[in-house]
């Protein structure tokens, strides 16, 4: 067994056992050692799990402090609970995908390789697309894009994201099929 497949079977096992843990100590325990594990990276690790977390933890936070107000119950355990197994989780997820090589851990098996190929293409082009439509945003701007320009043009993007990527599953699902990767 690999480095690299060893790593996701223990990331696998890391993220199967964080969901099934619910003491809050101990999520801040496997926190704390994700970001020992981490090293000099710790820092930015934690930044970008944050940012990336933080919209969604609000909503989630704020729908449950509603939810435990009407029901009269104390959200602190499990507001507790859900924003550091998110964080934990995204952590984690960083520090795996800057650690280990993909391919390397999937080469196992062709078919996951392919398809792993198959979706990190689809990223890279979305990733190319997005900066395409920010470019043309700025480009077309006098003026740095006011908060209602972005958000038309966030929507607009979205929307094309959206048709994007059912055209693109749809034209993947029939590749995949004749391929024989789906049985009828």
């Amino acid at each position: 067994m690999t480095l690299d497949r060893a790593l996701l079977a223990g990331y696998l096992l890391a993220v199967l056992a964080a969901t099934l843990v619910h003491e809050p100590a101990w999520l801040a325990g496997a926190l704390l050692l994700t970001l020992l594990l981490a090293g000099r990276d710790a820092a930015p690790l934690l930044r970008r799990a944050l940012r990336l977390v933080l919209l969604f933890n609000l909503a989630v936070s704020l729908g449950y402090l509603l939810l435990a107000w009407l029901r009269e119950l104390s959200p602190w355990h499990t507001l507790l609970l859900i924003n550091l197994r998110v964080l934990l989780l995204s952590c984690m997820t960083f520090l795996f995908m800057e650690r280990v090589n993909l391919f390397k851990a999937l080469d196992f098996s062709p078919n996951l390789t392919w398809l792993l190929g198959l979706a990190y293409s689809q990223a890279l082009s979305f990733r190319r697309s997005y900066e395409d439509f920010r470019l043309a945003l700025l480009s077309r701007s006098l003026r740095r894009p006011r908060l209602a320009d972005r958000y038309r043009a966030s929507a607009a993007a979205a929307s094309w994201f959206l048709d994007r990527g059912l055209a693109t599953a749809r034209e993947t699902a029939l590749a995949l099929r004749a391929r024989g990767f789906f049985h009828d």
